[in-house]
């Protein structure tokens, strides 16, 4: 087999020259672990270098946590710019931005990201865990907050998607959401972040990944299965893989990269070389909604 036209569904960039990004240049106590290879900026040329040699046919970027003066929005017309120059190839086709949808003024952030012509929605990190080095948000009751819900609404009357990223054990109160306000289309971040590989883990998992299957305004994004397992193989993330798709079903999955975070644990064609092989017996339909026409549909380019 070889890889079918791609669109990667989940990567970043960053200008450490010209933008702030404490994660990245202050450091933190992260589950990943050393953050020090991709402690430089990645920008489009090197993303584009990367794939050579492969399909890429488009590309959604997703917030890269970027601080500039505390207006996110920065980073969204900071996107666009590099979107507009021929050299990208287009690439950032999409553009999902970061707001916190509790903040009071959050039509006023929603309405200056739509300004933006690639802007498609929000992604607002919501894992939450005992451990504090597994926790992105800084409370864990954002989905159940009715000013959080307001900016969620708010999302979705100017015609966005929210990207949802939780751990297995939040998945049925994403489900739960997503059921509750169902004008929102919701894309799941990253495989539904299968934390734990014991038994016990795998059983939380694919309990969550059947109640997201209920909410049919859910797609998933089969993604950053490295993060879990950073010595993987293709035989390792299959079950993943595969399973996801039983579940959720062909029409609602993607695939994605999450590069250059996943460079620490692999090469960019690798990633892709390992969806060809694990969804080599699928029907050339089917592999071509996975890797490229569920990703046009859902992020509407």
């Amino acid at each position: 087999m070889t890889v079918p036209p791609f669109i990667d569904t989940h990567h970043h960039l960053w200008d450490l020259e010209n933008n702030r990004y404490p994660w990245l240049q202050d450091g933190i106590d992260h589950f990943v672990g050393d953050y020090t290879p991709i402690r430089q900026s990645f920008l489009i040329a090197d993303f584009l270098r990367g794939a050579e040699g492969l399909p890429l046919r488009k590309s959604v970027h997703v917030q890269a946590e970027w601080d500039h003066d505390g207006d996110p929005v920065g980073e969204t017309a900071w996107l666009q710019k590099v979107s507009d120059d021929a050299a990208s190839r287009g690439m950032p086709n999409a553009i999902i931005g970061y707001a916190n949808l509790a903040d009071p003024d959050i039509e006023q952030t929603l309405a200056r990201h739509a300004s933006h012509p690639n802007w498609r929605g929000i992604r607002h990190m919501l894992n939450w865990a005992d451990d504090p080095r597994f926790r992105f948000a800084d409370r864990v009751d954002y989905m159940q907050d009715s000013q959080w819900q307001k900016g969620y609404r708010a999302l979705g009357a100017v015609g966005g998607s929210f990207d949802m990223q939780i751990w297995p054990w939040q998945l049925e109160d994403g489900a739960r959401l997503a059921q509750q306000i169902p004008e929102v289309p919701v894309i799941l971040n990253h495989t539904g972040m299968p934390r734990d590989w014991d038994a016990d883990g795998v059983a939380l998992w694919r309990k969550g990944m059947r109640a997201i299957a209920g909410a049919k305004n859910i797609s998933v994004k089969i993604s950053a299965l490295g993060m879990m397992k950073k010595d993987w193989t293709t035989a390792d993330i299959r079950p993943f893989v595969l399973d996801t798709i039983e579940i959720v079903g062909v029409d609602r999955c993607m695939f994605a990269s999450n590069f250059p975070v996943d460079s620490l644990f692999s090469d960019y064609a690798t990633v892709w070389n390992a969806y060809d092989e694990i969804t080599s017996g699928f029907s050339a339909g089917e592999r071509a909604k996975l890797f490229h026409d569920n990703a046009e549909k859902f992020y509407r380019i």
